[in-house]
């Protein structure tokens, strides 16, 4: 990246513009801080995720396509560390997670769907995307997606109180100091979390009114501010009914240090105003730091005076998004920060272009994606597409994408509203707005205090390559004292493999990076030193982050009336479409007469055809009983039992003498049967008189036929339970279904059922080619309306890009 390079000697190129009271500092505290910073990164790197989805709400019944990208935290870069992508489906009412995906990341990116079964209660949910390293940092720069989840039956009005607002109010550069005019930020919010617009005042503590405030943007807004030297100061804001309800204001300082930056009056540059009020001192020597998502972009030095500092940095070297300023004192202790959204407009330029401007209802549709780069330039980029039905779905307003989560939210604490708004070029009153979220929110990736610190803390989370495996081994329910080999052999239908692994002295172990899909038979076995295996294992589950509860439920999402009235009729169509096929079908069934027997393989072990009467051995029957003829004993017409266990006498009715015993088809004594585990038991067979004759003579006195598990040649001996050995099932990664899309061509029969699909199509794993093309084509369903298509995209060197177009249906 050239602006990566560029930072190195940026200081270099940067000098001629300053004005004479500023000069670059010395190299030692510029190789000083590069260094803390360098190792901060090195330590604990930055991942991200993104979902882009198909469609921002739905109902009932449906299903939730998504396509993941994960990259690296400074660059972007697409192919990131971790190849296991969580991705959680979470109930905002009860903080319940209510679905959980394992996503394979490869070069990057993944894709999935959430199925929303009829069982899924409606309501706000949302979305998490993360990786098990991304759980070291704060769980606010998780992705998250707030959605809403509409039953078909529901009343779809919607609650419009707002509640209590909470108002907070943000200093430019992190402090008021006495006697310094400086500008104040303010944002309001309702209870729900989202933007509230307001009006107010400041009094003093003699109740003059010293400023006003009125919000610009969605709750936000600012004002120039000169606090006095022993003054305290209280908000008011002035409620819709003419209440007026106090709010806390920051408190002044005596001494301290103010830093203004202006990067809305020139594109090229931005101004950085430092003042400070330190007494006994005239000049202040003072550091400056810039840094882009942890890399460092400047290091500069001046001496704040009585009229303050002032210098004029060039942004056109630095990247798109957000940089981090940063004042030092002469101790080199940060005391003011400031965050700048610098916008080149350097992301991916998105053109799509449906091949005509209006089609007919199940008609054919061709798209053709081109990516290019600012400069017009073909990109190779990944994308993913999805077309939906305008009749039933509106688009939210200024939704995230791509380009606005890796530039701008995932770099802040919060949520954002409408985040493309302020990469929209059509806007022009973004750029303040942007600067106000800046003043707003504030970096709290890493604190200065942890990265100037002379040791960093090491990751208690790994990177993971695949699924990991963690569990204990116990003997007699105490820990082990020793280390203790393990074996394992995992089996689904498409592998099959030996491993060793070892636990710890206390009996943990831990098996990484297990690749496979769906869900995968482990058998696990240990044995010490000694060759004792009397072991016990217990698997540790995915134990997911937890969840905050959303106290007030609400509508994250911004419906119209008929559309959300043509979509949840659709979906009733749809379901009764559904209940109808299932029950036809289960009416075809019971009509079905089978005339034909079914013929059942015969079993090796018996020499006749069938028994008289046979026992069948169920867990909960062998769990009373300590030998086979107990079983019998009163369970077998005919059959008498006299005495318990070894001493056990058995006759057939008619019979003197006790009958044969077989053992999966082989003569054996009775001690041998009496001595049997139980629990082996699959059956027993009683043959008495004519059916005992194809023993012979042997077979006078009847026949017991015992036939085990272990000797079925269908046994699974997977399913063997002995000492020290387990065995189950484990979850691997999600196998990603297939979008339906039907084929409606000229020569086609008529469907018949209707098609109202509100997402039309869903391509999540398109590419360009060297030309910066990619082309789709499906078939448009029964909907007369216009479809709404989006593409998001994202090149291997990490520029995102965001493109829309729309055709209609008539």
């Amino acid at each position: 990246m050239p602006w990566k390079k560029n930072f190195i000697n940026y200081a270099l190129l940067a000098a001629a513009v300053l004005i004479s009271a500023f000069r670059w500092s010395e190299e030692d505290f510029i190789q000083f801080i590069s260094n803390k910073l360098n190792k901060y990164r090195g330590t604990l790197p930055v991942e991200k995720a993104y979902l882009h989805f198909d469609k921002p709400y739905y109902v009932t019944g449906d299903t939730l396509w998504f396509k993941a990208y994960l990259t690296e935290g400074s660059l972007h870069l697409a192919d990131s560390a971790s190849n296991l992508l969580y991705v959680d489906l979470i109930e905002q009412r009860t903080g319940r997670n209510a679905a959980l995906k394992r996503v394979q990341m490869n070069g990057g990116t993944g894709y999935g769907e959430f199925v929303l079964t009829d069982s899924l209660a409606p309501g706000a949910y949302t979305i998490r995307a993360y990786t098990n390293w991304m759980r070291n940092a704060s769980e606010d720069f998780f992705f998250q997606k707030n959605l809403y989840v509409f039953n078909y039956e529901e009343n779809t009005t919607t609650n419009t109180t707002t509640g209590k607002t909470d108002l907070q109010f943000f200093p430019e550069g992190g402090q008021l100091v006495a006697d310094i005019s400086t500008r104040v930020a303010f944002k309001a919010l309702n209870e729900a979390g989202l933007a509230q617009d307001v009006t107010g005042f400041v009094l003093a503590q003699n109740g003059d009114t010293v400023a006003s405030f009125k919000s610009e943007h969605l709750g936000m807004g600012r004002f120039q501010f000169a606090p006095k030297a022993g003054e305290s100061y209280r908000a008011f804001l002035k409620e819709n009914d003419g209440k007026v309800t106090p709010f806390a204001f920051p408190k002044v300082h005596d001494s301290g240090f103010t830093m203004v930056v202006d990067n809305l009056s020139n594109p090229l540059k931005m101004r950085v105003i430092a003042y400070a009020k330190i007494p006994g001192k005239a000049e202040i020597p003072v550091n400056v730091v810039g840094h882009a998502r942890g890399i460092v972009a400047f290091v500069a030095k001046g001496k704040i005076g009585s009229r303050g500092l002032m210098m004029q940095l060039p942004t056109n070297e630095l990247p798109d998004g957000i940089t981090h300023l940063t004042l030092f004192d002469e101790a080199n202790k940060p005391v003011c920060e400031r965050l700048v959204f610098v916008d080149h407009s350097r992301s991916l330029r998105v053109n799509i272009k449906p091949s005509k401007a209006e089609y007919k209802p199940r008609e054919k549709v061709d798209v053709e994606v081109t990516v290019t780069d600012s400069a017009g330039k073909p990109v190779e980029a990944n994308l993913s597409l999805s077309v939906t039905d305008a009749g039933q779905i509106l688009q939210q307003p200024f939704d995230q994408n791509i380009a606005s989560y890796l530039l701008l939210s995932s770099d802040l604490k919060g949520v954002i509203e409408q985040p493309a708004y302020y990469l929209d070029p059509t806007k022009s009153e973004r750029k303040i707005h942007l600067d106000y979220v800046m003043m707003t929110h504030g970096w709290t990736r890493f604190k200065w205090e942890d990265v100037l610190a002379d040791s960093i803390p090491q990751a208690k989370r790994y990177v993971e390559q695949g699924i990991t495996l963690e569990g204990d081994a116990k003997r007699n329910n105490r820990k082990l004292t020793e280390k203790t080999a393990l074996s394992l052999f995992v089996s689904n239908d498409s592998l099959s493999n030996f491993m060793t692994a070892e636990t710890d002295e206390n009996g943990h172990f831990t098996i990484y990076n297990l690749a496979f899909s769906d869900s995968l038979q482990l058998r696990l076995q240990g044995m010490n030193k000694k060759g004792n295996q009397n072991l016990s294992f217990t698997l540790n589950p995915f134990d997911p982050p937890r969840a905050s509860v959303v106290k007030i439920p609400f509508k994250p999402v911004t419906v119209d009336a008929q559309r959300l009235a043509n979509l949840l009729k659709n979906a009733a169509q749809e379901q009764d479409i559904a209940r109808k096929i299932r029950e036809n079908r289960e009416r075809m069934l019971r009509e079905v007469t089978i005339k034909a027997k079914k013929e059942t393989p015969r079993d090796s072990r018996k020499l006749y055809s069938s028994a008289d009467a046979t026992l069948k051995v169920t867990p909960q029957l062998a769990s009373g009983y300590m030998s086979i003829l107990d079983m019998l004993q009163g369970r077998v017409a005919g059959v008498s039992v006299m005495g318990s266990g070894m001493n056990a006498t058995v006759s057939i009715r008619g019979n003197r003498g006790e009958p044969l015993f077989v053992l999966d088809g082989m003569p054996v004594d009775k001690q041998l049967i009496t001595s049997l585990n139980v629990f082996d038991v699959e059956s027993i067979d009683v043959l008495k008189g004519p059916s005992a004759a194809i023993y012979g003579s042997r077979g006078g006195n009847g026949v017991i036929a015992v036939l085990t598990k272990r000797g079925n040649e269908n046994y699974d001996y997977s399913q063997d339970i002995v000492p020290g050995v387990m065995v189950t099932k484990i979850a691997g990664f999600h196998t990603p279904k297939a979008f339906y899309s039907p084929q409606y061509g000229p020569t086609s029969p008529p469907a018949p059922n209707p098609d109202f699909r509100s997402t039309v199509f869903w391509a999540p794993m398109l590419k360009t080619g060297s030309d910066g093309k990619a082309r789709v084509s499906y078939y448009h369903t029964d909907a007369a309306s216009s479809a709404d298509i989006r593409v998001e995209a994202l090149s291997p060197s990490g520029l995102p890009g965001f493109g829309k177009s729309a055709y209609s249906v008539r």
